[in-house]
């Protein structure tokens, strides 16, 4: 059976197995009914989608030649950001997927497509197709979570490392491409001894050399086709792919980091039935509310919870049967974690910066129950417990836990020296 991370109130305690059965069941249903519905609609979305992007990357280019100019910098950096955009999140996130599989089209296929990214489509399809969705949100399972550079739950021992963590966690927002090539190659096990030395070699190689071509198509020929304007244009691409990085983070970090997603023990997928899988994949993911035009530009990942439950099923589906599984998540007593994008994304960095610290950060001053450290335990004390009743909103606004007087910081910041120095 599932089993949450310590959770005072337990969201699932009131469904028997019978309830959990009967959720698998109806979306296995709603799954059916797309897989019978596909056709010609959805293909021809995919093929416009990929024409599309290719049509605004090679006029972006072309603009770009003319850098030299600011609006020409301008117009062809916006559109360079938004085709590589478009190419990792809608296009090659989703094709590698195996959502356009049934099409049989060799073109758009998951075992031939290789994306714009520094990450190979082998190892990525490995780290994220079958290790990522299969243990979501399972802790020492899912390497997701975290990416092995962060603390993401409570129950995970506090180390004076985890300190740095907003610092780590924004410059592998900058660096993203290359933070996931270096987590697909699993370095850590690499360096523990635990992976065959050859294999890791040669797949060091591929990384490598894929970084080595999109480098020098972008920060050399580009450039230098530029002629004059080559200086530009390299900072035109330098900026692309930043926006790229800083964008797909952001995204991912919805999906999965906010405050209100649950977090799973090991023991979780002992004998976890079709239902009880479905059921991790609804509370361990977010969704970002927002219009069609953020849907498209997150690969649809903003329907994270419908792409977790249905990872095959064409993007272009996942608006049209989230009613239909927030539903389900009504009528089952489930909170369905959704809010627009800028809310989700504050509320994934509080959590970052929440967990850098010592679970009992701000207490040791407390046992009088008041002094200067009493409003740090209250909000320590408050967001411990609230994610039992919120539904896809932080427990409060961002900006009410940033509101501190002085001196209780001067008094949290003693504690933490201290407990840093045990």
């Amino acid at each position: 059976m599932t089993t949450l991370q310590r959770k005072h109130h337990n969201p699932i305690a009131h469904l028997s197995d019978d309830d959990i059965a009967n959720l698998g069941r109806e979306l296995d249903a709603i799954r059916q009914q797309v897989l019978d519905s596909r056709g010609e609609r959805d293909a021809a979305y995919i093929r416009n989608v990929i024409d599309g992007q290719r049509k605004l990357e090679l006029g972006s280019r072309a603009v770009l030649l003319f850098s030299l100019f600011p609006p020409a910098w301008l117009i062809g950096t916006v559109g360079l950001s938004v085709s590589k955009i478009i190419e990792n999140m809608e296009i090659g996130h989703n094709v590698m997927h195996g959502q356009w599989d049934w099409m049989r089209d060799s073109k758009i296929h998951s075992t031939t497509w290789e994306w714009d990214n520094a990450s190979p489509s082998e190892l990525w399809k490995h780290s994220h197709n079958e290790v990522h969705h299969t243990y979501t949100n399972v802790l020492g399972k899912d390497n997701d979570l975290g990416y092995g550079i962060m603390r993401v739950d409570e129950d995970q021992r506090w180390k004076p490392f985890y300190l740095a963590q907003p610092l780590w966690n924004f410059l592998n927002a900058c660096l993203f491409q290359y933070g996931i090539a270096a987590y697909d190659l699993q370095i850590g096990k690499y360096l523990k001894g635990k992976t065959d030395k050859e294999e890791f070699r040669g797949q060091g190689k591929k990384v490598l050399g894929k970084i080595r071509r999109h480098a020098t198509r972008d920060y050399v020929l580009h450039p230098l086709l530029s002629g004059p304007s080559a200086v530009t244009t390299l900072t035109a691409n330098l900026t692309a792919n930043l926006v790229r990085n800083l964008w797909t983070h952001s995204v991912i970090m919805c999906g999965h980091f906010p405050e209100g997603v649950q977090t799973y023990q090991k023991e979780s997928i002992d004998g976890e039935t079709r239902g009880e899988w479905y059921l991790r994949q609804m509370l361990g993911s977010a969704n970002i509310s927002g219009n069609r035009l953020l849907h498209f530009m997150t690969g649809n990942l903003s329907f994270q919870i419908e792409h977790h439950l249905f990872p095959d099923l064409p993007s272009n589906r996942y608006q049209e049967i989230a009613p239909k599984v927030q539903e389900l998540f009504e009528r089952y007593g489930l909170t369905y974690v959704s809010g627009p994008m800028v809310r989700q994304v504050g509320s994934a960095w509080k959590k970052v910066f929440r967990l850098s610290l010592p679970n009992d950060f701000g207490r040791s001053r407390l046992a009088a129950g008041s002094g200067p450290g009493l409003v740090a335990r209250q909000e320590a004390d408050a967001v411990s417990t609230g994610a039992d009743d919120r539904t896809g909103v932080g427990v409060q606004g961002l900006g009410e836990h940033l509101v501190v007087h002085v001196a209780e910081v001067d008094a949290c910041l003693e504690v933490a020296i201290g407990e840093v120095g045990q």
